[in-house]
């Protein structure tokens, strides 16, 4: 894939523990940025999913009754 350049300011402090992390971690701080990049949307689908299993749950009756309304009438076609 290929690879954009990004220019991010951030301020000292910050900018020494994202150093001293990527260091810990062995990989460069491309690397490390990189990663917190796609954990975070890996957050963000966490969420959707959660958030989509909670809408099921909520509206589960109201599917099942759906449902069976429309296997019934298939049943009264055939």
């Amino acid at each position: 894939m290929a690879k954009k350049q990004l220019n991010v300011r951030v301020d000292a402090t910050t900018a020494e523990i994202a150093r001293e992390r990527a260091e810990q971690q062995g990989i460069s701080m491309n690397q490390y940025i990189e990663r917190l990049v796609q954990q975070d949307m890996g957050e963000a689908g966490r969420l959707f999913v959660d958030t989509a299993a909670q809408f099921m749950k909520e509206y589960e009756t109201a599917f099942l009754a759906e449902f069976e309304r429309g296997a019934e009438l298939q049943d009264v076609r055939r």
